[in-house]
């Protein structure tokens, strides 16, 4: 699929104070969008996902899956601050001609958001049917569903916060400091900090799985002395394996987004900040997540109206928001229909889903 870059040639005002003298944002599209803009599907994708949603979601998103192309119009904007398009830290800086590097100011959810809205209004969508994210994805999400309470009809939450909690920052920050101390860091050249970046991502993947994830799919063999562990294999696997796609740049800059979030600043708090949500929801929490523990969704669906709180039973931790997509897509159907027929959205419709077999 193709992206498109939109280009808004005005300074963009970012919360912390700092002003971008221009913006790209790249995104992919899928579909075509109907007369009243009844089957726009906005995707908000995660940390270091991009705009083709199709293929980092591929289990509900494509042709007779959930979200249908032949039946929506599906959209995804990259991030400001990521490494697919959109305007980043090795973006040109058109003040000084050379790109920002270490000198890309500091990003928050509500200027995604923000840049979301200015794409969103150039396109002339002026409604969203469904806006669905997970993680970092959800953050922007809940974000938007506040700022712009009447856009939003239908709004999906998974694996995902009001405020990032002081255990999700120190993660964070041991990631930050773990691409710190890479020597190559300091350096103005877009693979600095690679190696850092690497560890960082080994890091991650311990909170984005957890215990028995690892207990499974890196079981201990026979291995003779001297031979490296699965899960050793595994951890560098993955670190090589995001320094082929991504820089350090953005790494570091999106952990710092992630950090930002908390839709009660400058709102008198969470409360009253989710208590402004008008959007019908469906919140989801998985059981095993570490890093967004399930009491992070439920405290929005208490304090979201109109809402409909879902566990997930997921052998992957909090990475199972991507890979449960079956599990995803059953409470997401039945969440539909009994939001079509008006029924209490609290009740709990969902007794006997909670366990992928059972969906087998």
């Amino acid at each position: 699929m193709n992206t498109t870059t939109f280009k808004y040639n005005k300074p963009f005002r970012l919360e912390a104070g700092a002003i971008l003298p221009e913006l790209d944002l790249a995104y992919q599209a899928l579909g075509t969008i109907n007369s009243d803009c009844s089957n726009v599907v906005w995707i908000c994708h995660a940390f270091t996902g991009s705009q083709d949603a199709e293929d980092w979601w591929q289990g509900l998103i494509g042709r007779g899956k959930l979200f249908d192309p032949d039946k929506h119009f599906i959209i995804c904007v990259n991030v400001l601050g990521s490494h697919y398009g959109s305007t980043g830290p090795l973006s040109i800086n058109p003040e000084s001609g050379e790109p920002y590097y270490h000198n890309f100011p500091l990003i928050t959810i509500r200027d995604i958001v923000n840049s979301f809205d200015i794409l969103r209004e150039y396109l002339g969508i002026h409604q969203i049917n469904t806006c669905i994210g997970g993680s970092l994805g959800g953050q922007q999400c809940v974000e938007w569903a506040i700022s712009q309470p009447d856009l939003i009809e239908n709004l999906i939450l998974i694996a995902t916060n009001a405020q990032h909690s002081p255990w999700g920052i120190a993660f964070n920050e041991s990631q930050r400091m773990s691409i710190e101390v890479d020597p190559t860091w300091v350096e103005s050249n877009p693979q600095a900090g690679l190696r850092g970046m690497s560890a960082a991502r080994a890091t991650a993947l311990i909170s984005y799985r957890n215990y028995e994830t690892y207990n499974v799919t890196q079981a201990r063999k026979d291995e003779p002395l001297g031979k490296s562990h699965r899960a050793v294999t595994y951890q560098r696997y993955q670190g090589e394996k995001l320094a082929q796609r991504f820089n350090a740049f953005s790494y570091y800059v999106l952990s710092q987004v992630m950090d930002s979030q908390d839709v009660g600043r400058g709102r008198g708090g969470s409360v009253q900040a989710l208590s402004q949500i008008k959007s019908r929801t469906l919140v989801m929490g998985i059981k095993s997540d570490a890093l967004f523990p399930i009491n992070e969704q439920a405290f929005l669906a208490k304090h979201i109206s109109d809402s409909t709180f879902q566990s997930l039973d997921s052998l992957y931790g909090h990475d199972g928001f991507l890979i449960e997509s079956q599990l995803i897509t059953k409470a997401i159907k039945l969440w539909q229909k009994f939001v079509r027929f008006d029924v209490n959205p609290m009740y709990d419709f969902f007794k006997g889903l909670e366990r992928k077999e059972e969906l087998v």
